[in-house]
């Protein structure tokens, strides 16, 4: 396990509206907001989605689908962002007029990830389309592309991973990371990047008179913000002002029941009451369950969660997708025993001073579990990971996740330079990043991973430092309250955290691994109440000791009754 360090994050002093509670300030301040229009939150803020390249291109080619009624086929990734992506695209286009859209997405264990030769033909076998619209997938798949055009099928690609040194030869590509893209945000998840475009599309179809000449209302594209916001939360992209917005607008909308019908059963799976869902609860309990399909089986279930307007349909679909996310659950938990098992090994094998990064692989290994298991691997060794999985009896397919320091796919990138037989293909983003490689390629690859990570991962970059927020006097449900409505929160803006010193008032496993406590400050005027996930009690721990503790304060809801609770992430003895 990596020896964690708690270190204070700077704060920039700044003036701040008396209407900003003073805690909340610093917690502003020390994420680099430099002002309070920063957040605001309306979608007035929100920039123009002309800014992005190619736009008119990609409006122009849809307006010419609507025009023509075009067979539209919308090609979607197999997780939450790519599920969501698709349930966008699909409303909206049908908002705006058109009659003839379908979607299909890649099952990852027989088609692979993106737009691929394969899925071509199957669409060609499924009724040719005019149009394929890729969704969160497509900026790495030039021979799928390659075999639309040759097909005669336009493709309009719209996509936020890194583009690779060769672009596929679409119609018009739309990805906020091109080159030398001017719009001002490259954090935007696939579902930002299709909504961006669904906005321009029906701007373009006001300017010409499109609903005029139908007789039709313009539509509204709003609703379609808590799926926007559900995806975007759910792929983990850094919450810049842009994706603020688009997340704290959809959640408002989720809060007030005008959400889809899959959003709202998926919520009841989870057993979470909408009008208080925060961020967490859609990244940590909505996302998985509709994340399980493209793991263990085919998204298509998901998606169809998502553009039901039957909520009995849509909560016979979500109890599919939570006995899907209970068998998930299952197979990551043998996995990452298995995992563990091998990484002590390791000590025994030589390596005893620990590698800077992991390639770990199990011939049992469920390849639409790897990136969980990477990322619960992380979390405790805090290297990059990448855990490898069987395809087929000659391919292995890799899920990386990294860490603070080390663009993960600039490092594949590199392997693949220096050693251009190693990869069959790779792309991803900074943190995390998918990979495939032939089964006797997998040392090689390790040791050549091992020597890029010697020159580009910075030894400072292996402390396993917690960022804390500083003190906190009061522990009530009102500054819970003030602390969870100062979001929204997630990655890259992420919810305070604090550090204090407590003294142990009682305690109790629940759950099998989870540390329930009773706490005092060490004046022993206020009692407290935490809890701290997968840690049990260190040696020598026992009532009235003191412990350091770093947690965020949350909004505990039980029976109906709401209380303030210690979400502890780092406990250590005093």
């Amino acid at each position: 396990m990596a020896e964690k360090v708690l270190k204070q994050r700077p704060v920039n002093e700044l003036e701040w509206p008396e209407a900003i509670h003073p805690i909340l300030r610093r917690v502003y301040g020390a994420r680099g907001i430099k002002a309070p229009d920063e957040l605001d939150y309306t979608l007035e803020r929100l920039p123009s989605p002309w800014l992005l390249s190619n736009i008119k291109m990609a409006v122009t080619l849809l307006m010419e689908a609507l025009v023509r009624d075009w067979r539209i086929l919308v090609v979607a990734d197999f997780d939450a962002d790519g599920a969501t992506s698709c349930a966008v695209a699909v409303r909206a286009l049908r908002l705006m007029g058109a009659h003839k859209v379908d979607y299909l997405v890649p099952n990852r264990f027989i088609h692979g990830y993106g737009l691929t030769p394969a899925i071509v033909a199957e669409a060609m076998a499924r009724g040719q389309p005019d149009l394929i619209i890729t969704v969160d997938n497509g900026i790495s798949s030039l021979a799928g592309v390659q075999a639309a055009r040759a097909a005669n099928i336009r493709v309009l690609i719209t996509d936020h991973h890194l583009p690779g040194i060769s672009l596929p030869a679409a119609n018009a590509i739309v990805n906020p990371n091109l080159p030398n893209d001017p719009f001002p945000s490259t954090c935007l998840a696939g579902v930002g990047v299709i909504f961006y475009v669904m906005l321009a599309l029906r701007a373009h179809l006001r300017e010409q008179g499109w609903f005029i000449r139908r007789d039709e209302q313009e539509p509204a594209l709003a609703p379609l913000l808590d799926l926007v916001a559900l995806g975007t939360v759910a792929d983990v992209v850094p919450l810049d002002q842009i994706n603020r917005i688009l997340v704290a607008q959809g959640l408002a909308r989720i809060r007030q029941s005008r959400c889809c019908a899959g959003i709202q059963a998926l919520v009841a799976c989870a057993r979470r009451p909408l009008e208080t869902l925060t961020t967490s609860d859609l990244g940590f309990a909505v996302g998985p369950r509709l994340n399980a399909a493209g793991r263990l089986e085919d998204m298509s279930l998901g998606i169809a969660c998502l553009l039901t307007d039957s909520l009995e349909l849509a909560q016979q679909q979500a109890n599919q997708l939570d006995g899907l996310n209970r068998e998930r659950r299952e197979i990551e938990s043998t996995m990452q025993e298995q995992a563990v098992t091998h990484l002590e090994n390791l000590v025994f094998q030589g390596e005893e001073r620990a590698p800077l990064g992991y390639c770990l692989f199990d011939e049992s290994w469920h390849q639409g579990v790897i990136g969980l298991l990477a990322a619960r691997i992380r979390e405790r060794v805090y290297r990059p990971v990448i855990a490898f999985a069987p395809h087929d009896s000659e391919e292995l397919k890799g899920s990386a996740r990294s860490i603070p320091g080390l663009h993960i796919r600039d490092a594949l990138d590199r392997v693949a330079t220096c050693y251009p037989d190693l990869l069959t293909k790779f792309g991803g983003h900074a943190m995390a990043a998918g990979l495939s490689l032939r089964r006797g390629h997998l040392e090689p690859f390790r040791v050549a991973f091992l020597e890029v990570l010697e020159t580009l991962l910075d030894k400072e970059a292996l402390e396993d430092v917690i960022l804390s927020d500083g003190s906190l006097e009061q522990w009530d449900l009102e500054m819970a309250e003030t602390l969870r409505n100062g979001g929204p929160w997630g990655q890259g803006f992420p919810e305070p955290l604090f550090d204090g010193v407590f003294r142990v008032a009682g305690f109790r496993i629940v759950g099998e691994a989870h540390l329930k406590l009773t706490l005092t400050t060490l004046d022993g005027r206020q009692q407290l109440e935490g809890i701290a996930f997968r840690c049990l009690p260190p040696d020598g721990f026992a009532l009235g000791i003191k412990i350091r503790l770093a947690y965020r304060l949350d909004v505990n809801i039980y029976r109906g009754s709401r209380t303030a609770q210690l979400m502890v992430e780092h406990l250590e003895l005093i």
